[in-house]
């Protein structure tokens, strides 16, 4: 039996396959594509919208789909689960929200969050309402976390906290915590009478 000599079997190496685009965009495909983004995600109805139409955006590039009826699908789908409530707002806002506040966000981070997700402003501030507030004691408490989880303050090595006071109050002002709660946070002495908010 005859071995194959090395330029025979070099001509049989497997060729790497080429990537293949995205399948052009139909009505029951961009159904299936929201389904399986609202799986995997939750979603706002405007964020739902936004991802939606860059699918049809970048098939109507690669593959001439016509924009416009995309566009008009993607508006019928949003309604429909919108309708059926695999999409709803309030309850999305409220979850983010929630989740924002356990892990330190501020007011002001939360309700940029939920703008950029396309949340109204109306609906923020019923989820603000709902998780607990939008007031001063919220915000010192979210502050708390905050430095908490980042060892910010007085959750910082005890030696350099006078060194990095400073810093630790810019981090405070970046994470959208006015000047006074960032300064009760960071001058706190762990003695006081009312102690660290829960």
């Amino acid at each position: 039996m005859d071995r194959p000599d090395k330029a025979h079997s070099a001509k049989k190496r497997i060729e790497p396959r080429k990537r293949v685009g995205p399948k052009p965009v139909t009505k029951d495909r961009l159904g299936n594509i929201a389904l399986f983004y609202l799986e995997r995600y939750a979603s706002s109805a405007a964020n739902l919208r936004r991802v939606l139409l860059r699918r049809v955006d970048r098939s109507a590039r690669l593959h001439g789909t016509d924009a416009a009826e995309g566009a008009l699908w993607v508006d019928e789908l949003v309604q429909r689960y919108i309708r059926s409530g695999l999409v709803n707002d309030k309850v999305y806002a409220e979850a983010v929200t929630s989740s924002l506040r356990r892990r330190g966000a501020s007011t002001r981070m939360v309700k940029q969050k939920l703008a950029m997700k396309g949340v109204d402003a109306d609906t923020v501030d019923g989820a603000l309402d709902a998780t607990g507030g939008a007031d001063e004691a919220s915000d010192l408490k979210a502050a708390f976390a905050y430095a908490r989880r980042r060892r910010l303050g007085p959750f910082g090595p005890a030696a350099q906290r006078q060194d990095r006071r400073q810093r630790d109050m810019a981090a405070l002002g970046r994470a959208g915590f006015g000047y006074g709660t960032a300064r009760k946070v960071v001058d706190w002495k762990g003695d006081e009478e009312e102690g660290e908010p829960d």
